[in-house]
């Protein structure tokens, strides 16, 4: 069974496609759709709805405050290319590094098998390098993986 949050994100992305990739939402409105409290959308917009899965979030507090969800494309492979590999720098979270991934597949740059290739080489299989070094490997197998995809 699906979580609200799960609930919450699937409405956010119908209706992102719905309105031409950008959207305003009232926080309050959302959460009494909803029957949930408040913080639980600034969760679901937090960690759902991240650069690195394409999306920028804008936002207002008070009363008429508001939060407008964009969905970014990618227009030019090169710069996408250069703009995640200055995002992923020395260190990159297993979070994060799934979240480019995913983005990845979502834009058609990687297919089924390239994915699952990408997760497993900086997935588990790191679990056995010491927990200070792990970032700082993932984001170096992360790299090397995209400049052999992004040959230009």
């Amino acid at each position: 069974m699906r979580n609200v949050s799960d609930i919450i994100e699937e409405h956010l992305k119908r209706i992102l496609l719905q309105s031409n990739g950008a959207v305003e939402i009232q926080r309050s409105e959302l959460a009494d759709k909803f029957r949930c409290v408040p913080s639980q959308i600034n969760y679901v917009i937090s960690t759902r709805f991240t650069v690195e899965k394409g999306y920028l979030v804008e936002s207002k507090r008070g009363g008429g405050g508001y939060i407008r969800i964009r969905k970014v494309g990618i227009l030019d492979k090169e710069n996408f290319y250069h703009k995640l590999m200055e995002s992923i720098g020395e260190c990159i979270s297993s979070t994060v590094c799934e979240n480019i991934i995913e983005r990845m597949m979502e834009e058609g740059l990687i297919n089924q098998r390239e994915m699952r290739l990408m997760r497993a080489a900086t997935g588990r299989i790191l679990a056995n390098i010491p927990l200070a070094n792990r970032d700082f490997y993932r984001a170096e197998i992360l790299k090397t993986m995209l400049t052999a995809l992004f040959i230009f």
